[in-house]
């Protein structure tokens, strides 16, 4: 336990902000917690086909999501003891939302939301909207037998899979 009289303010800011910078920048990569949570999930269909999705946080990239969803396609495969997958369908879905650091009327907090929604705002307040950008990638895939994916042409190595984008990061 570190105490603050002995490191001073400044020195107990600093080892808050690195302990808080480890927390911002955990993996994404883990189990989904539930509906619209971040992280992967999977669901056999049948005997030999899978539902995978993996859901990014607003931070996580497009390119990632779409890689993390391979991962855990590579993972499932190999996890019901087969080496090869195909895609049957697969898609990645982009959500935006809209935020704003408008905050309402003085006196009015919390009222930021509505007075923003009109197509005239406070006049004497700047304030900014950004976009925020979530993708979730989704797709089914169907195990083949090492016969089967001799003659698929799109037949995904599950192992190779693991080889080049590499285990999944550890949090």
């Amino acid at each position: 336990m570190i105490e603050v009289r002995r490191l001073g303010l400044p020195a107990a800011l600093a080892a808050c902000v690195v302990v808080l910078a480890g927390c911002v920048n955990a993996p994404p990569y883990h189990p989904s917690e539930g509906p619209g949570a971040t992280g992967y999930s999977d669901q056999q269909l049948a005997g030999n086909r899978y539902r995978v999705t993996f859901t990014g946080g607003s931070a996580t990239r497009r390119e990632a999501v779409e890689n993390y969803l391979l991962l855990r396609a590579a993972e499932v495969t190999l996890k019901a003891g087969s080496h090869y997958f195909l895609f049957d369908t697969r898609d990645t879905k982009a959500k935006t939302t809209y935020h704003s650091d408008f905050t309402g009327w003085p006196g009015w907090p919390g009222y930021g939301w509505y007075w923003h929604s009109w197509p005239y705002g406070p006049p004497e307040r700047d304030f900014d909207t950004y976009p925020v950008t979530r993708y979730e990638a989704y797709a089914e895939i169907v195990l083949l037998t090492d016969e089967q994916a001799k003659a698929e042409p799109r037949a995904v190595n599950a192992q190779e899979v693991l080889d080049h984008i590499g285990p999944p990061p550890k949090p």
